[in-house]
């Protein structure tokens, strides 16, 4: 099982199942919501236990994916898309991330002049991942 919460520690949540590794978005999206790219680990959403909904909101542009913040701290909590089974995470509101990896960056034509300093070796995509990279363990691409 893992654990994670917001800074203040209204929001806090489990994942009962496993969690994909680390995938580092550098969309527009993202760098405006994080302020640089976004290391967001995913879970199948059925899995996922949130607590702390009185300080939980979710904002959406259209009919886009929502965004889950705290409204104490302002914490970037979850991201889901429309008709996906997985729950996004950002990594850095796990309690222990240990054995998470960065697999991937991706929208690197988004990527800004200082968030260029990546001497990781990861597979990098100029737009979205493909599938076999996206999905989380135990959920066919």
């Amino acid at each position: 099982m893992s654990t994670g919460r917001c800074l203040c520690g209204s929001v806090t949540y489990d994942v009962a199942g496993p969690l994909r590794q680390v995938i580092i978005c550098h969309c527009a999206d993202c760098r405006r919501w994080h302020g640089r790219g976004a290391a967001m680990t995913c879970a199948l959403r059925d899995r996922v236990t949130i607590r702390g909904g009185e300080s939980l909101r979710w904002f959406a542009v259209d009919a886009g994916p929502e965004r889950g913040f705290c409204t104490r701290c302002g914490s970037s909590m979850f991201w889901v898309a429309p008709g996906r089974p997985t729950i996004s995470i950002p990594a850095g509101t796990l309690d222990d991330p240990r054995g998470l990896r960065a697999i991937a960056h991706i929208f690197c034509t988004d990527e800004q002049h200082y968030d260029h300093d990546h001497p990781d070796g990861v597979t990098r995509f100029p737009a979205g991942p493909s599938p076999d990279v996206a999905a989380p363990p135990g959920v066919s691409p």
